[in-house]
């Protein structure tokens, strides 16, 4: 029997531009992860006070994920993606003011209100892709589509590199704290609009493609008939134990992808610590290791797309959270470069996991109660801002540095990604449990 294919021809194009929002998003991402090291260095804060950027960002998600899904079961998902872009820009563009107010709270807040934008963006996108076809090929389509999210990582990463990091005054003086009030003040200045250009930047393309969606005619998906209460769907959400199960593996997941991105920074630098002194010894460039990581998220999405023809998706959850977690214990208890290779292949192992959740957790629910649903899963991208901040608390568990103590005969930053961990196990029982019971 022949097989129905990801997507059909009539729904190509929608498809596309819709595919085409993934990548917006995951420059966001992208370019954000850097910058939880970049405040800490120009503004002077402590791991913990630094991880506030990922509450802010990821916060956002949670708070407006919800309010986007009830807007959107009355009007259509081209005014929720517009609304979205709109909120993306505005947040964007607060960067400007707040390199002004060199007030860490108002680069906060710019991020808060993009996140807003990025919640309407993610509760319209995700629905509207498994919605495109039919729901045997609904996982598949949407792995296909969140293949397009890694591209606007690589360019997130690419950004806060080179327009960000190697710009960045305070990031090649070795004790920034000892210089007068007035250097460090000018250095601060200078680095704040390092940080707030990209941004800027960013806010006008937004602003460019707000207007290209305003001009294309995009296919309307409502039900018809008379719509249900939100009590009433919320209640039918609760009562599924396969989208319960998905929701908390959604926000492990998303801990556990924000944990490895976010710390890797530290991760190196305790590496170079260890080897400091060294003659012959080079800093890592933990940019390139990062851009690998992407690649490799990049090339394992791709992967698990297609194995998803073969495989089912509880099975592939389960087998690709395996191979994390055996990367995360090697990053745990295996010091030096071989420790960071194991931190960097983790994003191999997580690269399906997000659309094969999100699908395997929307695929028996009506097209109604996946709106709301989906408001749900996007809001489980809370847990991106509360696991970096326990991460960023155990890190800073003796001192300020990143290997000021050693737990279980590692520096605390090694075992910080016990939580990472964690999740993967969880999310390993989650695939199980769905490839036995569901599939």
């Amino acid at each position: 029997m022949k097989k129905a294919p990801v997507v059909s021809k009539k729904m190509l194009i929608p498809f596309i531009l819709v595919a085409s929002l993934f990548a917006l998003w995951g420059f966001a991402n992208a370019v954000t992860d850097p910058m939880v090291n970049a405040f800490k260095k120009v503004l002077e804060l402590s791991n913990t006070q630094a991880s506030w950027v990922q509450m802010a960002f990821y916060g956002g998600y949670f708070c407006m994920a919800l309010p986007a899904a009830m807007f959107m079961r009355k009007y259509s998902y081209k005014v929720g993606v517009l609304i979205g872009l709109g909120l993306y820009a505005a947040g964007a563009l607060l960067f400007y003011p707040a390199a002004i107010t060199e007030q860490f709270w108002f680069f906060c807040l710019g991020l808060y209100v993009l996140t807003f934008g990025l919640a309407f963006l993610e509760t319209a996108a995700n629905p509207y892709i498994l919605a495109m076809g039919t729901k045997e090929t609904a996982t598949q389509r949407l792995n296909l589509a969140q293949s397009v999210n890694p591209i606007g990582l690589i360019a997130g990463l690419l950004a806060a590199k080179y327009f960000v990091y190697d710009r960045l005054q305070s990031d090649g003086i070795e004790d920034f704290g000892a210089l007068s009030e007035a250097e460090r003040t000018m250095i601060r200045v200078a680095d704040l609009a390092v940080i707030r250009d990209p941004y800027v930047v960013l806010g006008l393309v937004i602003l460019i493609v707000f207007v290209l969606f305003l001009v294309n005619k995009m296919p309307q998906s409502k039900e018809d008939g008379e719509m249900p209460s939100l009590g009433v769907t919320f209640s039918k959400l609760l009562s599924n134990r396969k989208y319960v199960l998905g929701l908390v593996a959604q926000i492990l997941y998303v801990g556990a992808q924000i944990m490895t991105w976010t710390y890797i920074y530290q991760y190196a630098e305790a590496i170079d610590l260890a080897n400091e002194g060294i003659i012959g010894y080079e800093k890592i460039d933990v940019f390139a290791y990062q851009f690998i990581a992407f690649i490799l998220f990049t090339v394992g999405r791709i992967i698990g797309t297609a194995m998803l023809r073969v495989v089912s998706s509880g099975k592939l959850l389960m087998i690709f959270a395996i191979f994390a977690g055996t990367f995360v214990l090697g990053t745990m208890f295996i010091q030096g470069i071989v420790g960071l290779y194991c931190l960097v292949g983790i994003s191999f192992s997580m690269s399906s996991m997000f659309p094969t959740i999100y699908g395997i957790a929307l695929n028996d629910l009506t097209e109604e109660q996946s709106k709301v649903g989906s408001a749900g899963l996007v809001m489980a991208i809370v847990g991106g801002a509360l696991l970096p901040m326990l991460q960023g608390m155990i890190i800073d568990a003796g001192g300020s540095g990143v290997a000021d103590i050693r737990i279980l005969g590692v520096p605390e930053v090694s075992f910080s990604f016990i939580l990472p961990f964690l999740c993967f196990l969880y999310i390993i029982w989650f695939g199980f449990i769905i490839n036995k019971k569901h599939e």
